[in-house]
């Protein structure tokens, strides 16, 4: 099921459209009040909204079938426009609303669009799977930098199946119960409850900075500078023919990323790679960065110049002191590829998971995969 907050934005947006007059400040009250009700209680949560969204009564039929759409999941065919909108609200745009399968969300059908428009996908959608060496106009990459920073955030949010005491919603907690009701003489007057836990990850990223990294590895260290505003304990290190720390620099500056500046930080930016040696000094300086709870991410495409010995040893050590070693490629990203560079037969025994990195999308499901 979809994320309520995106849910009712769509909600606010279509019944907007529909005329029913609710605005962005009804939108926040009605968040608010989603706080304050039992989720899953279908009925408790339409009456919340209907009130904090002041739906007048004569669309509270728009509402019940906008509500089904949006939160039941449930799209009728078509929803057509009031025929009489709500006194003072603004008047709806000609011809009725169609619901779309693909994109899931109510729009114009294509006879209502303008004259040359053709239906397609959002930008966002494109984006998401257009391919890190692929040109980028400045209005893309300020749209990918949001983006970014949408999924860094995602792994701030991961829930642990531990639980907590919460003052909000959650699971009843009897027992707990019971012993606040001694303050009331045994008068059980409100539950107690209890929700997962909010751990923060103990990640360990190391990018490879190489010339064959050099279209991927600007995105992928975006990438790494979102995570480090959203996971101040994420450790960041990049790689060539030196290992450099790169967390303290990621952790200064503004929004986005200065890669002109980073590139003072990093000695030998795009140049040779000797993998196998910038990781056994990561185990000889650093390896105290990682316990048993950390998930190590490499992020290359196993190009190896150096010692292969010293590649198998080290990634060998670095599995076996963390959660999960989990290796990025972009080669993968290509369905012709095949793992034959000496370098990556050499770590993939010792891998728990490759994966590509050579778009957006790949990111996603990294980070799904990391259980966030």
């Amino acid at each position: 099921m979809r994320d309520a907050a995106e849910r009712l934005a769509r909600l606010g947006r279509a019944l907007r459209a529909q005329g029913a007059g609710t605005s962005l400040r009804d939108e926040l009250d009605a968040a608010e009040a989603l706080g304050l009700v039992d989720g899953e209680d279908r009925g408790e949560v339409k009456l919340a909204l209907r009130i904090a969204l002041r739906i007048p009564p004569e669309a509270f039929a728009l509402f019940e079938r906008l509500f089904g759409v949006f939160w039941d999941e449930a799209p009728p065919p078509e929803v057509a426009a009031p025929r009489h909108p709500p006194r003072g609200a603004a008047s709806p745009p000609p011809g009725a609303l169609r619901w779309d399968p693909d994109t899931r969300r109510l729009g114009e059908p294509p006879a209502a669009q303008a004259a040359g428009e053709q239906p397609g996908y959002s930008p966002d959608a494109a984006l998401r799977r257009k391919p890190f060496e692929s040109p980028w106009s400045a209005r893309e990459l300020v749209a990918l930098e949001r983006l970014l920073a949408r999924l860094a955030r995602r792994l701030a949010r991961r829930r642990s199946r531990r639980l907590v005491p919460t003052r909000g919603r959650g699971r009843a907690d009897l027992r707990a119960s019971y012993r606040r009701s001694l303050r009331t003489a045994g008068e059980l007057l409100s539950l107690a409850r209890r929700a997962p836990a909010r751990e923060r990850p103990r990640l360990v990223f190391l990018v490879d900075t190489s010339g064959s990294m050099e279209a991927c590895s600007r995105f992928l260290l975006a990438f790494l500078a979102c995570v480090r505003r959203a996971v101040p304990g994420a450790e960041v290190f990049a790689f060539n023919t030196e290992l450099v720390r790169l967390t303290p620099s990621l952790a200064t500056g503004g929004r986005r990323l200065d890669i002109a500046r980073l590139l003072e930080d990093v000695p030998d930016w795009s140049g040779g790679t000797r993998i196998g040696a910038c990781l056994d000094g990561f185990v000889r300086r650093h390896l105290a960065r990682v316990d048993p709870r950390t998930v190590v991410v490499i992020l290359s495409d196993g190009l190896d110049q150096g010692d292969v010995r010293l590649l198998t040893d080290s990634v060998q050590v670095i599995a076996r002191r963390a959660h999960r070693l989990i290796w990025l490629n972009p080669l993968l990203g290509d369905a012709r590829y095949e793992p034959t560079a000496a370098g990556m037969q050499a770590a993939l025994p010792f891998v728990d998971d490759f994966a590509s990195a050579h778009d957006l999308a790949s990111l996603e499901r990294v980070v799904a995969g990391l259980g966030c």
